[in-house]
């Protein structure tokens, strides 16, 4: 009788009798289509449609050998990485299929997943940065990721530059020349649409500023694609290593989970898996499997959300008591909108609205609606809105949220997928109220 692979070698390779059908008759398939079974063999899980959760802290080895050569692959004593699974720190069956299914999204080669947006973040920081570095990082920042590189890395001797958003690559260069000066630039950091300005970053003009001034050295520019991602921003196309994601909003979209996730090149996953390893950051299974069931309807929600945003920011725009609204969709002949025009498919469902007045109209504003909830956070069913200088913006600095624009008067607005004039009719009698 002929011996298998894993006879020979000890390992244990995962099982998946029917291959991933990735396209038909030379047709590539639409992560939509992918999104309903992709990484995923009903035939391991008792015929089950959907992928049952694997509520387990442990995994069986089929022999010694199989578990000596799983941890020298953990280890790195073996080139090639773990194979299979054996602990549910390290990876599960739920994680994984969500992982390939979030990977496809952007076409990239690996994705890992974690128990929040800010465990991403902070895991990837402490993959690549270490004491003495430069993070060269756009502006502004959500508060907490701002919060982690300044006051908690700047502990270890880590030290940061800042360019605004809609930088030029000029500007670019001239930051990037200042903190070669100071250190290693260890890793470019970066969000767009800014939060919660909605200001856009030219991740091309980024990717050109980096191999211009640091050259061989290259550090990786990860972007936080929470915004726009994955449906209207595809970043790894335009020059990013990185793409970072809070799986909490869009992907999650239920307000119900809270999670992360990083996309790209497998070089740069790999270090960042041996690191969530290490501190634990990974997704739980209950959430993964939350998240399986979210990424199918991600399509239809975001569409759905984008489409109501456009009507209920066409009310906003000419309304007497408003100032203005940071809408991509409303972005014209200027360098914000040259780059939204290359980098971006649509103009989201999350922007800024700018009231006439301060923090009294803004909250007599918010404290007047009725559909609409008052609360932090984006990107799920419901409508919300908030004020970030008084709420998530409250800890930066007073003259850096005046730099930035994060003025009293701004009203952040997440649009769900209630009915669009409902929205209105709520926006209308509330702005009426001030």
């Amino acid at each position: 009788m002929q011996e298998d692979e894993s006879d020979l070698t000890g390992a244990t390779p995962r099982r998946r009798p029917k291959p991933d059908v990735l396209e038909i008759g030379g047709r590539k398939l639409k992560p939509a289509t992918l999104m309903m079974g992709h990484g995923y063999d009903p035939a391991l899980s008792e015929g089950s449609l959907k992928a049952p959760i694997f509520l387990t802290s442990t995994f069986v080895f089929e022999n010694a050998a199989a578990g000596k050569r799983h941890f020298e692959g953990v280890t790195g004593k073996r080139p090639g990485g773990a194979e299979g699974l054996v602990y549910s720190r390290f990876n599960g069956p739920n994680q994984e299929i969500l992982e390939d299914r979030l990977s496809v999204w952007e076409d990239a080669e690996d994705a890992l997943t974690f128990s929040s947006g800010m465990s991403a973040i902070a895991t990837l920081l402490l993959t690549f940065v270490q004491p003495g570095d430069v993070i060269v990082h756009s502006g502004p920042l959500y508060a907490a990721t701002e919060t982690l590189i300044g006051r908690i890395l700047g502990k270890f001797g880590i030290s940061w530059l800042d360019f605004p958003a809609g930088a030029e690559r000029e500007e670019i260069e001239a930051v990037l020349e200042r903190a070669k000066a100071q250190g290693r630039v260890s890793l470019i950091y970066l969000e767009s649409p800014a939060n919660p300005t909605n200001a856009l970053v030219d991740v091309q003009a980024v990717a050109a500023a980096r191999d211009a001034v640091l050259g061989e050295q290259r550090p990786p520019i990860a972007i936080d694609n929470t915004f726009l991602g994955p449906l209207w921003s595809k970043p790894l196309e335009h020059g990013a290593d990185l793409s970072i994601y809070s799986l909490t909003k869009y992907a999650g979209g239920h307000s119900d989970l809270v999670a992360g996730g990083v996309v790209g090149a497998k070089a740069l996953i790999n270090p960042i898996r041996m690191m969530r390893n290490t501190i634990g950051t990974i997704t739980d299974p209950n959430t993964a499997w939350m998240l399986l069931r979210s990424l199918e309807t991600l399509e239809l929600r975001m569409s759905r959300a984008g489409e109501n945003a456009a009507k209920v920011c066409e009310f906003f725009r000419g309304h007497p008591k408003v100032e203005s609204v940071g809408y991509l969709g409303f972005l014209k002949d200027d360098r914000q909108a040259d780059i939204y025009q290359r980098h971006c498919t649509g103009a989201g469902s999350t922007f800024s609205l700018y009231l006439k007045g301060g923090e009294r109209e803004a909250f007599a504003f918010l404290d007047s609606l009725k559909i609409a909830k008052l609360a932090v956070s984006l990107g799920g069913t419901e409508t919300l809105a908030s004020a970030p200088a008084a709420m998530t913006h409250l800890s930066v600095p007073d003259e850096r949220k005046k730099a930035l624009g994060i003025s009293d008067n701004l009203v952040r607005i997440s649009i769900g997928v209630e009915d669009p004039d409902d929205l209105i009719a709520d926006f209308d009698q509330a702005l009426s109220a001030i």
